[in-house]
């Protein structure tokens, strides 16, 4: 167990060197998630007059929202990561070492997490420098910011099996175009579930997207409704579980293949 995670964290360390390498990335990641948070907050401010949001204050439904889309939107590239290393050659020379398959694996997800995590922390201190308002305080925060992480998990994870199974930029451009829309507005990011039409409502019901979004939304409330939580939250672990497994069955059908 101890190598396992010595050889996880190597591997984790490895890909924090990359990222660190450029801080330039870090802030573009940014942008879009600063354009929703207060564009889209000024521009529907006054949506929450309809009842349903929980609080009369637009950007505090908001915030949530914006964290999960971010996690969703950043970890859905991962696979990108993962051709690049193949197409470089950088995986197969791994591949040749003593270090463990999930240990290459699981050193993504781990990267991946801790920069969700940090993109997340970043949007709530903006939300809150804009007048946004966390009844729940670091808890619900906390809570946020995990739910965050396990999607991240989840979608980067499937994007890594993905990158090894296709291989191509074109088919990971296409899918991920094709998913993070549809995902995203099947979801109460923008509107308050009492508000959306039945159809759409029900759907949601099945989005992972909105999994961590209603944790989250919980957790930072007033009143957290806990059952809430532990049943989203363990939703999300569970699919975080099946895709960490998908992702080291897909690089080890990728080995046989070279």
């Amino acid at each position: 167990m101890s190598t396992a995670i010595a050889q996880t964290w190597y591997m984790t360390q490895r890909q924090l060197m990359v990222f660190a390498r450029q801080p330039a990335y870090a802030v573009i990641t940014l942008i879009q998630p600063v354009i929703w948070l207060f564009l889209f907050g000024s521009l529907f401010r006054e949506v929450v007059e309809l009842g349903g949001f929980g609080t009369t204050s637009y950007l505090d439904y908001l915030v949530p929202g914006v964290v999960v889309m971010s996690a969703l939107s950043s970890s859905m590239w991962a696979g990108m990561g993962t051709l690049e290393e193949i197409q470089r050659g950088t995986l197969d020379r791994f591949l040749t070492t003593p270090v463990g398959r999930a240990a290459l694996m699981n050193g993504n997800v781990v990267h991946n997490g801790l920069v969700t995590a940090l993109q997340s922390v970043v949007i709530v201190l903006l939300g809150l420098l804009g007048g946004a308002d966390y009844p729940g305080g670091a808890g619900g925060v906390a809570v946020l910011v995990l739910a965050s992480v396990l999607l991240g998990t989840v979608f980067g994870a499937l994007s890594n099996a993905l990158g090894m199974l296709v291989r191509e930029r074109e088919s990971i451009i296409g899918i991920n175009t094709f998913l993070l829309l549809p995902l995203t507005f099947l979801s109460s990011a923008f509107m308050a579930p009492a508000r959306m039409p039945g159809w759409m409502r029900h759907i949601a019901d099945f989005n992972p997207l909105n999994w961590a979004m209603l944790a989250g939304r919980s957790a930072m409330s007033a009143d957290p409704d806990w059952g809430v939580v532990a049943s989203r939250g363990g939703a999300l672990l569970g699919l975080a579980l099946i895709g960490v497994w998908l992702s080291i069955r897909a690089l080890r059908s990728y080995q046989r293949s070279i």
